[in-house]
């Protein structure tokens, strides 16, 4: 099995999602995604203590993990197995991760090419296997 060149320790700022301001008081804003308050007199515009957290740059990943999957590897999407030549040199930086829309035969076909060039496939087992409980 292909192992990453260097495995990084991930490391999050902040694992807590950034809730919009009110969210827990309107139903209809309850599921939203963050906004940036832009009230003339909000609190937690003014980033007034006790308020929940804005959004910020300073909560970035850094650079050299941003992308990079627990297992060490980056993805690189392949839709057939030329696709998967790119990926010769760099198998200890990017795993192929066979499209959604690719068929069973052509699946296979990938998946071979690949262990011949000691590429990691990500979704190695997807749509390959069946249930045969009928």
């Amino acid at each position: 099995m292909v192992q990453p060149l260097v495995k990084h320790n991930i490391v999050k700022k902040r694992k807590k999602k950034f809730i919009r301001h009110q969210s827990d008081q309107y139903m209809r804003i309850a599921r939203s995604s963050w906004r940036r308050p832009k009230g003339i007199d909000s609190r937690v515009r003014r980033r007034f203590k006790g308020q929940i957290k804005l959004a910020n740059i300073g909560y970035g990943t850094n650079k050299k993990y941003r992308h990079v999957l627990p297992c060490g590897f980056l993805k690189f999407r392949v839709s057939n197995v030329k696709e998967l030549e790119v990926l010769l040199m760099h198998n200890r930086t990017y795993a192929a991760e066979i499209a959604h829309n690719i068929s069973k035969q052509n699946r296979r076909d990938i998946l071979l090419r690949a262990a011949q060039l000691n590429i990691k496939v990500i979704n190695a087992k997807a749509k390959i296997t069946t249930e045969e409980n009928e």
